[in-house]
């Protein structure tokens, strides 16, 4: 085992400082193209091949998809985060199977022992009380509804929704007592809880973002190897929006020299499907993130790798990441107000309505109180 290399964590940096990060080889389906230890273990290994390893073996093993049962505390969590429309969100699902190499929410795989590389991807774990926590915690006497978003920190229709029907239990209970609910997806998989999400939207309780990053097949093959293609994703709005279901397109995230010349398009494109509003985000790189999207640079794209990392940069005050809250979704500095502009433009040129408005929340009532039948078990 060897350490893994990192870049300089701020300032430029050069084709031969990016020659230094030795990525491991792709698997094919993976986003991630290594699995370093998370950032509170105690030693920080990489696997290399030393001659013994079979490369199937590794091969196989990067393939492997494990999921695993947990038994959530509460369901609902908060936030004060000035800069995000909503206060509470559920997660269904920790990490995703999507792989989406650009994911910020990688880094909080380390909270369970795993690596934000490949780990991400195939070590994943489903609430398995979801549904009963949900009826709960609404049922609480202090309960007052605000909308809730419903998988933001993952996605909550990843593959494995299929059979697990997690999303649409927690819609359902949703639906069943009108509270409301923003979604963000790159599924397509979402279309199958249209009867639910357009009876919400109806009484303006649910509205939908879908997340569309590249028009280009082999760019988002690369980014985003198990999720939805562009042509899908586009599909999806239409379909939702033909359903009466307020759709928002989410560009995101913008990353300089690899997609940000796409904007107009995306916009463009997305809106010819149905998109009712739009919005983008700067590419963000948190904690061990930054590591791992470089090496994947520069396995990928290396001969555009050394441009991309340093205009982020430059967009950050010459570091990876700023976490102040100001800065953290746009970036600072002539690019970052030039790719602002050009947003703003192109919305306004294809008429796109940027009005905010509001879920509803008086037609919320809450479940009965969870009842326990006293009596002898023989």
């Amino acid at each position: 085992m060897r350490t893994q290399q990192k870049l300089p964590s701020h300032g430029r940096v050069s084709d031969q400082d990016l020659s230094a990060l030795s990525p491991g080889e792709h698997t094919k389906g993976r986003g991630a193209v290594s699995n370093p230890a998370g950032r509170f273990e105690v030693s920080q290994t990489e696997a290399f091949d030393d001659g013994w390893e079979v490369e199937t073996d590794h091969l196989d093993e990067a393939s492997q998809v494990n999921w695993h049962q947990e038994f959530a505390r509460t369901i609902i969590t908060r936030n004060q985060s000035p800069d995000i429309s909503f206060d509470r969100s559920i997660n269904p699902y920790r990490g995703c199977e999507h792989g989406c190499i650009y994911c910020f929410a990688r880094p909080s795989h380390a909270y369970l022992g795993h690596s934000a590389g490949v780990d991400f991807e195939r070590q994943l774990y489903f609430k398995a009380n979801a549904v009963k926590l949900l009826k709960k915690e609404l049922a609480a006497k202090s309960y007052e509804p605000r909308p809730i978003a419903l998988g933001v920190n993952t996605d909550a229709y990843q593959p494995e929704e299929k059979r697990l029907r997690l999303t649409r239990e927690l819609l359902q209970v949703l639906a069943e007592f009108n509270h409301p609910v923003t979604m963000i997806t790159k599924s397509g998989l979402i279309r199958r809880d249209i009867d639910l999400l357009s009876d919400m939207a109806s009484k303006g309780l649910a509205r939908v973002a879908i997340s569309l990053t590249s028009l280009q097949p082999e760019l988002s093959r690369r980014m985003e190897p198990r999720a939805a293609s562009p042509k899908l994703r586009l599909q999806t709005i239409s379909d939702l929006s033909a359903a009466g279901i307020s759709v928002s397109v989410m560009t995101a995230p913008v990353i300089p020299g690899l997609n940000d010349m796409e904007l107009e398009d995306l916009l463009a494109a997305a809106r010819e499907a149905g998109a009712r509003s739009a919005g983008y985000v700067l590419l963000r790189l948190p904690y061990d993130l930054k590591d791992i999207f470089q090496e994947w640079l520069v396995a990928h794209y290396p001969d555009r790798a050394t441009k991309v990392i340093n205009t982020l940069r430059d967009m950050r005050g010459g570091l990876d990441y700023d976490a102040d809250w100001q800065k953290r979704q746009r970036g600072e500095g002539t690019l970052a107000r030039l790719l602002s502009t050009r947003f703003h433009k192109a919305v306004n040129r294809l008429g796109y309505d940027q009005s905010k408005w509001a879920l509803r929340t008086d037609l919320f009532r809450k479940p009965p109180p969870e009842t326990r039948q006293i009596g002898f078990d023989f």
